[in-house]
């Protein structure tokens, strides 16, 4: 049974206050690659590898640790994973070369999974008449987290070393790691009996059995590489079109405000009517935002239009999947939410070298391109995968 008692809305701005600093490691580097590229000097091709490799160490962080959510205490997993998430950060600042930036940049995506296990944990913790509203809440602290990374990242880097922004990093996961330690509700659960081998060897067999959840991956994979799409490359643009600097890109990234603010209603939308429904308007709004930028980008009011319904799009994919993830089955939240957050970031990384990789043969049409891609990969799924029409939850 789950302990409603200790969720109190406190609980949920915490939760959503961590998922949102230490999500944000992953994204600092996207408005200042121009930055690393000159201090490296490196070309930018090189330093979108490195960003893909946060993100694909993310992508392995989510495989291979947060099952470990289903076996080991989460208070205490938490903790553990902000630590070397802060070790790892401080290694990116000290990094004297982009080999060992990159291998620190790599560590940082693997170690920032703290999220993924604070979210089914929101989950396990709510009522389950109001997971929906709940994950929508802790999700807007992770968008939260991501739109201000990039403004926070941009804004430094023009005023500061780079290498700066993962000091400070560093220093806010130190003191969201007292805090967590103080008022994080402990752990109802009693340690499972569980192999670690053996939940690995479930992950395929759980993908195989979970028809909704098969659905949601391709959904997540597709929508946050179309998001990453944007922003790998959004610096690069901005430079080339407008002769704009890394503080633009940053301001930029505040748009996705409406998102956060729209993070709650999804929820809620998601509780009243249908994930289906709500899936597909992710989709919609991606798809209009890419129209918008391949047709009047050039234009920067359609960068700003565009932005908007980009942000908008990947938060009501995000709450709409998370939503169905975590209705599937209580002792396997965690191992459902590895596999979902595996594909989601699997796709964010794919996103962000193949659009690096565009940018520098084709330009702006080339990152167009792409994300016309994944575009059409999202609405097959969507199309021919199951989603369900209703969430049944699970208490």
């Amino acid at each position: 049974m789950k302990s409603e008692r200790e969720l109190s809305g406190k609980t949920v701005l915490l939760m959503a206050i961590a998922t949102g600093i230490i999500v944000a490691n992953l994204n600092y580097i996207q408005p200042i690659e121009g930055l690393i590229a000159t201090t490296f000097q490196v070309s930018k091709a090189a330093v979108g590898v490195v960003a893909m490799l946060t993100q694909l160490g993310y992508a392995f962080g989510l495989l291979f640790i947060v099952p470990l959510g289903d076996i080991f205490n989460r208070y205490h997993l938490i903790q553990i994973m902000l630590i070397l998430s802060i070790l790892a950060l401080l290694s990116a600042f000290l990094s004297p070369s982009i080999i060992i930036f990159g291998l620190a940049s790599l560590l940082v995506g693997i170690t920032s999974v703290a999220p993924q296990i604070i979210i089914p944990y929101a989950a396990f913790l709510a009522p389950s008449l109001h997971q929906g509203k709940v994950l929508g809440n802790v999700l807007s602290g992770l968008l939260t987290g991501i739109l201000l990374s990039r403004s926070v990242s941009g804004l430094l880097g023009s005023i500061l070393s780079w290498q700066y922004v993962y000091l400070i990093a560093a220093i806010a996961c130190t003191i969201l790691l007292g805090v967590l330690h103080l008022y994080l509700p402990r752990d109802p659960r009693q340690h499972q009996n569980m192999h670690y081998g053996k939940i690995l060897a479930s992950l395929p067999n759980l993908l195989a059995k979970e028809k909704h959840l098969q659905g949601a991956a391709i959904n997540g994979f597709c929508l946050f590489g179309v998001s990453n799409v944007l922003w790998s490359t959004l610096a690069f643009y901005l430079a080339s079109q407008y002769h704009l600097g890394s503080d633009v890109a940053g301001l930029l990234g505040l748009l996705g405000i409406t998102g956060v603010l729209f993070a709650s209603i999804i929820g809620r939308m998601v509780d009243t009517y249908s994930p289906r429904m709500t899936i597909g308007l992710g989709i919609l709004f991606s798809t209009l935002a890419f129209i918008i930028f391949a047709s009047i980008g050039h234009l920067f009011i359609g960068l700003i239009v565009g932005i908007i319904l980009l942000d908008l799009g990947t938060q009501f994919g995000q709450v709409s999947n998370q939503a169905i993830v975590q209705s599937l089955s209580l002792k396997a939240s965690s191992r459902n939410n590895s596999v979902f957050m595996f594909s989601y970031f699997l796709g964010g990384s794919l996103g962000t070298f193949f659009a690096t990789f565009a940018w520098s043969r084709f330009g702006w049409v080339g990152v167009c391109s792409v994300a016309a891609i994944f575009l059409i990969g999202a609405l097959l799924g969507h199309l021919f995968l199951k989603e369900p029409k209703k969430l049944q939850r699970l208490s």
